[in-house]
């Protein structure tokens, strides 16, 4: 199922025509890095970070001509998560998350980023979600 939504992805294009640009972001379900996980050994046969799906995933990125924002100013060897279990008793602690939230761009818009923010506390808040919010910034004057 998500590897056909990944190759359905294949066809969607990083528009940038001269005066416009575009922005994709969402709970893309698959931590594509190494350190986009919080043990890259014992996540690799664990759905949203399995070779196929992360191979699939940066194939369908670079097909649409998309830039990954969130990897611009932080190095792939940095942990980066959006997305922590319900199933840890202290999910602060234990610190086993994910990035499976993405906010992507085409080329043009990068010179416009100005950066994001993972609203990490949301997860402690009472009833969170197990995905954080993720703020991206854009100057746009």
């Amino acid at each position: 199922h998500k590897l056909d939504f990944v190759a359905e992805m294949n066809g969607v294009r990083a528009e940038h025509d001269a005066g416009s640009g575009s922005i994709l972001v969402g709970d893309l379900n698959i931590a594509p890095l190494e350190h986009d996980v919080w043990s890259h050994k014992q996540l690799l046969n664990v759905v949203s970070h399995t070779p196929v799906e992360t191979e699939s995933f940066e194939a369908m990125r670079r097909a649409g001509d998309w830039v990954d924002l969130m990897r611009l100013n932080v190095p792939a060897e940095q942990k980066l998560y959006t997305w922590w279990s319900y199933r840890a008793q202290d999910w602060q602690a234990s610190d086993r998350g994910r990035r499976l939230d993405h906010v992507w761009s085409s080329p043009n818009l990068v010179e416009r980023f100005t950066g994001y923010e993972i609203l990490r506390p949301a997860r402690g808040w009472e009833r969170p979600s197990d995905h954080v919010p993720v703020i991206a910034r854009f100057d746009l004057d």
